[in-house]
């Protein structure tokens, strides 16, 4: 064959040695246990017309095949748009999906995720889930749930927090006082009826300072090569500023900071510190709830902690899924009075950790006098005995409201004589308060309701059943996470805002439901829903 035969775009010319071979179809080179039949068959069985709903006019490929390809790819590990697109053209895998139809474009793909499956992509997992459960593969009684941050599409050093921001706003202000007070006495002209200077302010001076800038002189320049006079630079100065602080404040809402290249991730402290400083990163907090190893239902939020996240994701799972879980089980950053009252007003039963169970089994935290866990309680009386024998009576109620608007009650107990107490101490914790230890009282804030339903709690997680499921909820709920991270190596989102990271956290979540189906399916292990404590 000659070389100057090469320099030609249709390479199948040159193909002069070539011998076509059998098998043609591609379903007979794929084994018969493999994954992406699985995922094929899956797929067919799912009710996607929400997906379908999105979508004025389909093409060539159907979106049921474009989600079947996506999801083949997250199997994976394998996320990006233009990967999908080379892999359709080179994978017989993908090829399979596809069934003849011509290999989607990138931008195919990327507008699939953000367009199409991103609005409906809860009730899409919740289809996957209320499968598995008619399947049987998942109990639908006892979840397991966990929370984990993972970094967010936006630079490091793009950071506003909102403290900075109002205490910028209050100095702009009372400049802004002053400058509109001046200009009122300057020009003899009324602005503010009132204490507070707003935006309309600002406004209405400027529209009546270019009002009397005949009469009285005043210059307003605009365009390359003009000078402002100090008038106008302080007028638009302040007006901006103002604007982009009220902007920024909008932004905040309940947060305490947010990322300029993604408005709705919010800086907080990870595990990975490549720096070792505990550098603060946007970051989105990622909520798995698992039942037999599926991954059932998950949220995404900007809460900094878990505590806060319980009572969302149990509402939203309820409302989308064909069953309630009766069993909640959680760690011990999920333990508040609030999810307590929730959990036993919804008639669920509760498994937390609480916060202080590793620490109070501690022979320090047992010799602890100050505590009262260490102090005899007279039921009738409503005392505490120290162990000087001092009684600590209830001096007064406290009441606090917490960010999410609960708001709970503590009694507040004061010793009636510490003075000359050998144990005072031991027993009155705190080295930076001003006042002098020989001048202070013991006193105890107790939350009765709180510390009621942690005692229930503790006897709950202590019986059989609750060991049973905390070691599942470290080995289910945690290796949901370490599949993810480790496994699938996603450690950082690709796309921006709310709506596609939660797309991008579902899609995971299939992906890993499907892999973790057919493991199972190899295995021999369909069906269960627990592991069982291993005896030594």
């Amino acid at each position: 064959m000659l070389l100057t035969k090469l320099l030609q775009k249709d390479y199948t010319k040159n193909s002069d040695g070539y011998q076509l071979k059998l098998p043609l179809n591609l379903e007979t080179i794929i084994p018969d246990n493999d994954s992406v039949r699985l995922l094929s068959q899956f797929v067919e069985a799912m009710d996607l017309t929400d997906l379908y709903s999105t979508y004025e006019r389909i093409n060539s490929v159907s979106p049921r095949t474009l989600l079947k390809i996506v999801l083949y790819s997250y199997m994976n590990g394998d996320y990006s748009s233009r990967s999908m697109e080379l892999n359709c053209k080179r994978d017989i895998n993908f090829m399979f999906l596809l069934e003849g139809s011509p290999a989607p474009d990138h931008a195919t793909f990327a507008r699939f995720r953000s367009i199409h499956f991103a609005p409906c992509s809860k009730r899409i997992l919740a289809e996957m889930s209320n499968a598995l459960f008619d399947m049987g593969e998942i109990s639908g009684e006892t979840i397991f749930i966990d929370g984990t941050k993972i970094e967010a599409s936006a630079n490091k050093y793009t950071f506003v927090w909102k403290k900075a921001v109002t205490k910028n706003q209050a100095k702009l202000l009372q400049k802004l006082a002053d400058f509109v007070a001046e200009c009122e006495l300057l020009y003899d002209i009324k602005i503010v009826y009132g204490n507070t200077i707003k935006i309309k302010h600002v406004k209405k001076l400027r529209k009546k300072l270019y009002a009397l800038k005949e009469t009285e002189n005043i210059v307003f320049v605009h365009g390359i090569g003009k000078r402002k006079t100090p008038l106008q630079k302080s007028l638009e100065s302040y007006l901006n500023r103002l604007k982009k602080y009220n902007q920024q404040i909008h932004i905040c809402a309940e947060r305490n900071s947010y990322s300029k290249t993604d408005h709705d991730a919010a800086f907080m402290r990870m595990k990975e510190d490549a720096m070792g400083n505990g550098q603060l990163k946007p970051a989105y907090n990622l909520q798995h709830g698992v039942d037999s190893e599926y991954i059932t239902w998950l949220t995404i939020g900007p809460q900094p902690t878990d505590t806060t996240t319980l009572i969302p994701f149990l509402k939203d799972a309820q409302e989308h899924l064909k069953f309630k879980y009766k069993n909640i089980t959680a760690d011990a950053g999920y333990e508040s009075e609030e999810n307590y009252l929730f959990l036993e007003a919804n008639g669920q039963l509760f498994y937390i950790k609480p916060a202080n169970y590793e620490i109070s089994k501690t022979r320090k935290y047992k010799n602890d006098i100050g505590k009262i866990e260490n102090m005899e309680y007279d039921v009738k009386k409503d005392i505490y005995t120290c162990r000087n024998g001092k009684k600590l009576g209830v001096d007064h109620i406290r009441h606090s409201k917490s960010k999410t608007g609960y708001v709970s009650e503590k009694a507040i107990y004061k010793c009636e004589d510490c003075n000359g107490c050998p144990y005072k101490s031991e027993c009155i914790k705190g080295n930076n308060c001003k006042t002098l230890l020989e001048e202070r009282t013991k006193t105890l804030q107790v939350a009765k309701t709180f510390l009621k339903h942690r005692k229930e709690d503790l006897d709950r997680i202590l019986s059989e059943e609750g060991i049973l499921f905390r070691t599942n909820r470290s080995i289910q709920a945690e290796g949901s996470f370490g599949d993810l991270k480790q496994d699938m190596q996603f450690r950082r989102y690709l796309s921006k805002g709310n709506a596609n990271v939660l797309a991008e956290s579902t899609l995971l979540a299939m992906a890993r439901n499907i892999n973790k189906l057919h493991n199972k399916i190899q295995n021999g292990r369909t069906g269960t829903h627990l592991f069982s404590i291993k005896s030594a």
